[in-house]
C-alpha cells in the first residue's frame, strides 16, 4: 500500500458502499459465531483482531483500499457481537424458570433492536470526552489500529488466522459431532470428595484465556479455587451447607453479588463524580447535532419497545434513562480495563425499574436484555473509535458503520438464538449450553436462591472495586464452573509465557487465539443448524 493512498481523507473514501456491505456480512458471521461462544463459555471476548485482519484481507483482495476503509469495515464487522452476547447474557435465564415460555420473534427483534440503536447512539454522544479528552487506552482499539497498520503485505497474518481457524472447526466437528474428542475431563477422585475439578476440552476457552491475559485469568481462577476447593468442600464437611446444591447456590448468590457490587463501584467511583463533565457534551453543539438526533432516535426506540416489544411506557422509558447511565458505565470500564459486564448493568437497571414499578417476567427479561445490548455495543463502538482516533478515521463513518453492522447482528443474533433453542432445548447449568451470565439474570427474576450470600458479595464486590480490585472477575470464576476455569486460566498462562518470549510471539499468539474463537464459535452454529434440520 503506497503511503499517499495510506489515509482517506473525504467522508466518502472511507464509509463506502463495499465497506458497509462487506462490513455487514462479516457481521453476519461473527455475530452467529458471539452467540454460541457467549451460550457456551458465558465469556465473549472483543472478536477485534478478527475482524481487523478479515477487513484487511478481504478489501486487500478487492484492491485499491486505505486503512481508514478497513477501519470504516471492521467497525461494522465486531457490532454484530456484541448485539449476540447482551441477548445470550440476559435472555435465556427466560427459559430457564419456564422452559415452555413462549417468546415471539417481533417483541424480540424490538427489543434488540432498540437496544442496538441506544448503545451507538449514546455512545457516539460521548466519544470526545472518554477517547480525545481522557483518552483512556482502550487496549482491544490500540489492538486493532495496530494491526492494520501492519498491513502485513506478505499475507502471512491471514493466512495464520485461517488455519487455526480451520483446524479448530476440525477439531469442534470431531468432538461435538462425531463424538470422538470428550467434551471435558472430570476428576473422579476429587468428586467423590465433592471437589469439581476438570478441565474443558475447548480451543474457544483457551483463546478466550488468551486474549484476556494473565492477570485476569489468574484472577478468575482463583475465583474458581475459593468456590470449588474452599466454598463448597470444606462447606460441607463443616456442616454449613445440609447438601451440595445448598453449597452451589450459597457460592453462586456470592459470585453474583459481588459482579452486581462492581456494578456499583463503578457507577460511585467513576461515573458520578464526573457526570456534569461527561454528560455536559451531550447539549452542546459540538456533539454533532444531537440536540435533534437524540430526541427523534430517543423517539423512535420508546415507541418499537412501547408497541413493538409491547413494554408498558414507564419501564420503556426508565429502561432508556438506564442505558443513558450504563454506557457511560460501560465505557468507563471498559477503557480502563477491556471488560465489560454488559449482564451485570442489566441486573442494576432492573433491579432499580423494579424498585419503581411491578414488572411481569417477560418485560422484566427485556429490560435487563435492552440495557445489556447496548452497554455492549457501547464497548464495542469506543474500542473501534479509539482505533479510528488513532488512525484519523472520520467519526461519523464509524457511527455510520457501528450503526449497520448494530442492526444486522440484531436481526441476526435473534435467529441464531432461537436456532440454538430450538437445536439444544435447555439452557443453564449442566447443560450444553450452560449460558452463566443469563442464569444470573433469572436468580434477579425469579428469587435469589441465597439471598445473604449474595447481599454480602454485593457489599465486598463494590468496596473491591473502590480499591482498584478486579471483584467482577473473581465473582465470574466462583459461579461459572470449574472445568471452564481452568481451560481459560490454562490460555491465560500460555499468554504470561508468550508474552515473555517476545513481542511477535505475543502477536502471533493473539492471532492463533482469534482463530480458536473463530472456529469452534461458527462451526457450533453450523452444527446447531444441522442438528434443527435434520430433526424429525
Amino acid at each position: 500500500m503506497n503511503e499517499q493512498n495510506r489515509y482517506a481523507r473525504s467522508f466518502g473514501e472511507q464509509c463506502t458502499p463495499r465497506a458497509l456491505l462487506t462490513g455487514a456480512l462479516g457481521a453476519v458471521i461473527i455475530t452467529a459465531s458471539s452467540m454460541y461462544v457467549a451460550l457456551r463459555m458465558g465469556a465473549l471476548p472483543w472478536p477485534t483482531i478478527f475482524v481487523a485482519i478479515l477487513s484487511l484481507t478481504v478489501l486487500k483482495a478487492l484492491g485499491k483500499t486505505n486503512l481508514n476503509e478497513i477501519n470504516v469495515t471492521h467497525t461494522a464487522m465486531s457490532a454484530g457481537g456484541m448485539v449476540a452476547g447482551g441477548l445470550a447474557f440476559t435472555l435465556p435465564g427466560l427459559w430457564m424458570l419456564d422452559a415452555n415460555a413462549a417468546v415471539d420473534t417481533l417483541p424480540l427483534l424490538a427489543v434488540t433492536v432498540g437496544g442496538a440503536v441506544l448503545g451507538v447512539v449514546f455512545t457516539a454522544l460521548i466519544r470526545r470526552h472518554f477517547v480525545e479528552v481522557e483518552q483512556l487506552p482502550f487496549p482491544m482499539g490500540i489492538a486493532a489500529s495496530e494491526t492494520v497498520l501492519a498491513g502485513d503485505s506478505g499475507g502471512g497474518k491471514a493466512k495464520l488466522l485461517f488455519s487455526t481457524l480451520g483446524a479448530t472447526a476440525v477439531f469442534t466437528a470431531m468432538r461435538d459431532w462425531l463424538g470422538w474428542i470428550p467434551a471435558a475431563w472430570m476428576s473422579a477422585g476429587m468428586m467423590a470428595k465433592n471437589v469439581f475439578f476438570g478441565v474443558w476440552v475447548a480451543p474457544m476457552a483457551v483463546g478466550i484465556g488468551y486474549i484476556i491475559g494473565p492477570l485476569y485469568t489468574g484472577v478468575w481462577f482463583l475465583g474458581a479455587l475459593l468456590a470449588y476447593f474452599g466454598i463448597i468442600p470444606l462447606g460441607l464437611s463443616f456442616g454449613f451447607f445440609e447438601s451440595v446444591d445448598a453449597a452451589n447456590a450459597f457460592k453462586n448468590s456470592l459470585g453474583i453479588g459481588l459482579m452486581v457490587g462492581t456494578g456499583l463501584g463503578i457507577l460511585v467511583k467513576g461515573v458520578l463524580p464526573r457526570a456534569r463533565e461527561i454528560y455536559g457534551s451531550l447539549f452542546r453543539a459540538e456533539s454533532g447535532g444531537s440536540r435533534l438526533l437524540l430526541p427523534t432516535l430517543l423517539a423512535f426506540v420508546a415507541l418499537l419497545l412501547t408497541f413493538g416489544a409491547k413494554m408498558p411506557a414507564v419501564p420503556a422509558l426508565l429502561t432508556i434513562l438506564g442505558v443513558w447511565l450504563t454506557t457511560v458505565m460501560a465505557a468507563s470500564i471498559t477503557g480502563q480495563t477491556g471488560i465489560d459486564p454488559m449482564e451485570i448493568f442489566g441486573i442494576i437497571v432492573l433491579l432499580t425499574v423494579r424498585l419503581v414499578v411491578p414488572l411481569g417476567m417477560h418485560e422484566a427479561f427485556f429490560v435487563a436484555a435492552v440495557v445489556a445490548i447496548a452497554s455492549g455495543v457501547a464497548g464495542d463502538v469506543l474500542n473501534d473509535f479509539k482505533a479510528g482516533y488513532l488512525l484519523k478515521t472520520d467519526p461519523k463513518a464509524q457511527m455510520y458503520s457501528e450503526l449497520v453492522g448494530a442492526v444486522v447482528g440484531a436481526f441476526v443474533s435473534v435467529a441464531v438464538l432461537m436456532l440454538m433453542v430450538k437445536a439444544f432445548g435447555k439452557m443453564g447449568p449442566g447443560t450444553e449450553l450452560p449460558a452463566p451470565q443469563a442464569y444470573a439474570v433469572s436468580t434477579m427474576v425469579g428469587g435469589l436462591p441465597n439471598p445473604t450470600a449474595f447481599f454480602v458479595g454485593l457489599l465486598l464486590g463494590a468496596v473491591l472495586y473502590l480499591v482498584n480490585v478486579p471483584g467482577m472477575t473473581l465473582g465470574i470464576g466462583i459461579y461459572l464452573p470449574m472445568a471452564i476455569s481452568t481451560t481459560v486460566f490454562l490460555g491465560g498462562l500460555a499468554s504470561f509465557l508468550f508474552r515473555r518470549a517476545s513481542a511477535s510471539a505475543k502477536e502471533r499468539g493473539l492471532i492463533v487465539a482469534s482463530g480458536m474463537l473463530g472456529g469452534e464459535g461458527v462451526t457450533g452454529v453450523l452444527i446447531a443448524l444441522i442438528k434443527v434440520l435434520t430433526m424429525s
